[in-house]
């Protein structure tokens, strides 16, 4: 069954990774760092903004979106891992080395190939524009997840403010 669950997600892995020649208006991962440096501390800490009803502002919502259109397949729903991903709100809620922004951003653009006992390698998703452009996005969802600010299933969005 783990055979046929990580054939499915490199398959899925591939089909969704943007082609070669459109890879040139892609950040490159030193380009998102920079703009990382410039992002304050407290985005860093909390980038999500949920209401006291529960409901996640837009950034959040899009983050849960595309974790469960593309992450889900390996990390599990709700980001609660599988038997060959590890459990991303535990990954983020650890105290000792903590998932910080900038390591969030090196481990989604270049893979990672040292992984726990029984886990496929992570898979580097640089060329696919869609994971680089809501990479916030995705950032906030797993962190409000793994704050246990969010709770499990689909959040309501907050309604659009003028």
């Amino acid at each position: 069954m783990k055979g046929i669950i990580a054939l499915a997600a490199l398959v899925s892995a591939l089909f969704l990774a943007a082609p070669a020649a459109a890879q040139d208006d892609i950040p490159a991962l030193e380009a998102l760092l920079t703009l990382a440096a410039e992002k304050p501390a407290e985005w860093k800490g909390k980038p999500y903004d949920i209401a006291e009803d529960g409901k996640v502002d837009l950034a959040t919502y899009r983050g849960w979106r595309w974790f469960h259109g593309i992450c889900h397949t390996c990390h599990g729903q709700d980001a609660l891992g599988s038997t060959f991903a590890p459990n991303l709100t535990e990954v983020f809620g650890r105290e000792q080395d903590p998932v910080t922004y900038e390591s969030f951003l090196e481990i989604v653009m270049n893979g990672r190939s040292e992984v726990g006992e029984g886990q496929q390698p992570m898979l580097a998703f640089k060329t696919n524009k869609d994971i680089v452009k809501n990479i916030d996005n995705l950032y906030a969802y797993l962190k409000a997840r793994a704050d246990g600010a969010l709770g499990r299933g689909r959040p309501q969005r907050q309604k659009k403010k003028n």
